[in-house]
């Protein structure tokens, strides 16, 4: 949970009280707005809007407890600080007692102020991520497999190597292992090694001194520092370079590394999470990727099967996001329809969990009723033959997508840059689907 993912509503009837705490929210990274009206804020806690509210608690029309009350009996989970310019022992006694976290006085202290905001933020997430790692959705034997290797592995220390086909899941699983081993309190820094330029990467991941090069005009903590007695999470690990694995390998056999032009030897106390799309096995017979590092990553291996050989789970998946949306856009989308559930069963699902998630989401957004029919779906879909098998369904999918990207870069000349810009995809995403479709 990001700060800017992370929603703040201010409650104030001094409109400049608002304008003031917004703008520095704003400034510090976070989605903030305000309401003058006590009236209206169940309205907007309704659309799930808002992370934590902070409260005035002299207001017209209804007291600032009063609308605390009311908060607590209707959106218990939302954290409330109240903020009063009359703070007294009886106001501090009566806000604690029916569900604040803090009372700030007036005039605020924001350092303070942020600094608890950031302690609520960073326990929201790591609930999230608990959530998340014990809420998988999966009727099929292997996930469960899978899931019950995760439980068992998270609380060691040892490396983890996740592979399968994007889209599959491969981050919760990381955000799982992290969230259920002793390092949950600690950051779980993520890494996508493939969108990182091969020339910075070095500096991104151990930090730099002041004049290691042209541009360091100070120094500059690393990726591995920032994750002290916490997790990484090394996403795409195999689009690093040779060079760059050689380092990586060190650092996992001694435990340690320098800063880019530094001289002082640091500890890299950090649990190491990897995870590709790409048969490493390959790789290596390519002389792409280090044998060693490959058997330091896979101390423990987890591979995630695509959504296609995952029947079972079609259905649990598509009724799971169907409730999670349906909450999300405040609809009342209670089930599928036979058509509908027919036409899931049936689709290959190149895009795997992703894409069945989007899916869902839009079929929620244009239903018109309590039950999700084939005219809410995209036409793409609706156009399937059932009497095709999902194997010659994926073939036609992929031959498609080699058509539209070769067409792409034949208008913008073999630019992959102007080529994901006219697709409307971003490179990463056009470089993978080239690997996966033989195009590099």
């Amino acid at each position: 949970m990001s700060t800017v993912s992370f929603g703040i509503l201010i409650v104030d009837d001094e409109v400049q009280v608002c304008r003031s705490l917004s703008e520095i929210l704003t400034l510090k990274g976070y989605r903030a707005q305000y309401e003058t009206d006590p009236l209206k804020v169940l309205a907007i806690l309704e659309s799930r809007d808002a992370d934590l509210v902070l409260l005035d608690i002299r207001m017209p029309q209804i007291g600032g407890i009063d609308l605390l009350r009311m908060i607590k009996k209707h959106y218990p989970t939302v954290p409330v600080i109240v903020i009063s310019g009359h703070a007294t022992v009886d106001n501090a006694v009566r806000a604690m007692k029916y569900g604040a976290l803090n009372l700030f006085t007036k005039p605020i202290k924001t350092s303070l102020l942020l600094k608890e905001i950031s302690q609520i933020r960073q326990s929201m997430e790591q609930r999230q991520l608990i959530d998340e790692a014990t809420s998988f959705v999966s009727e099929d034997p292997r996930m469960k497999q899978v899931l019950t290797v995760v439980e068992t592995v998270a609380p060691t220390q040892v490396p983890v190597l996740i592979t399968g086909e994007s889209g599959t899941g491969k981050e919760m699983i990381a955000n799982s292992l992290h969230a259920l081993s002793g390092r949950r309190d600690r950051p779980l820094i993520k890494v996508n090694c493939a969108s990182i330029p091969e020339t910075l990467l070095e500096s991104e991941m151990f930090g730099h001194e002041k004049g290691a090069f042209t541009d360091a005009k100070e120094q500059r903590k690393g990726l591995f520092e920032l994750a002290s007695g916490g997790s990484m999470f090394l996403d795409e690990i195999a689009d690093i370079n040779l060079n760059m694995q050689a380092k990586l390998l060190r650092v996992l056999q001694d435990g340690k590394f320098l800063r880019l032009g530094g001289s002082k030897t640091l500890r890299a106390d950090c649990r190491i999470i990897a995870a590709t799309n790409q048969d490493l096995g390959v790789a290596i017979s390519r002389g792409a990727f280090r044998e060693d590092l490959y058997y330091r990553l896979a101390v423990v291996g987890i591979h995630l099967p695509p959504l296609r050989n995952r029947k079972q789970d079609i259905l649990a998946l598509a009724h799971h996001f169907l409730a999670h949306h349906s909450r999300v856009y405040g609809k009342n989308v209670t089930s599928i329809s036979s058509d509908v559930e027919t036409i899931l069963l049936s689709h290959s699902w190149p895009g795997n969990i992703r894409e069945l998630k989007n899916f869902m989401e839009r079929a929620v957004i244009f239903a018109h009723g309590d039950s999700i029919e084939s005219s809410d779906i995209p036409d793409q879909y609706r156009d399937i033959d059932l009497d095709v098998s999902p194997t010659d369904l994926h073939e036609r999918y992929s031959g498609a997508a080699r058509d539209v990207i070769i067409e792409a870069l034949s208008r913008t000349k073999g630019v992959k840059q102007d080529a994901a810009r006219l697709l409307r995809i971003d490179r990463k995403t056009l470089y993978n689907q080239m690997k996966k479709l033989k195009l590099l």
